[in-house]
């Protein structure tokens, strides 16, 4: 699946961009709070999005199960 693929790289820049802003000296810590705090959010959900995608890979639905939705 390239979604995967596409999702860990994702995870992987995020990693990256707060790395930068945890380093980076000349920001304030409460600005640093500011700046990572959607970047961690997105991370979270990416890695939600991630573990779904694998289990839907090793576990795919069956083709004839339809939907039991309001029964």
């Amino acid at each position: 699946m390239k979604t995967i693929s596409y999702v860990e790289d994702a995870i992987k820049y995020l990693d990256e961009e707060v790395k930068k802003i945890l380093f980076d000296l000349t920001i304030p810590q409460n600005e640093k709070d500011d700046l990572m705090l959607p970047l961690t959010r997105q991370k979270k959900v990416l890695k939600q999005t991630l573990e779904d995608l694998i289990y839907l890979k090793e576990h795919p639905p069956t083709i004839n199960a339809g939907c039991k939705c309001g029964m």
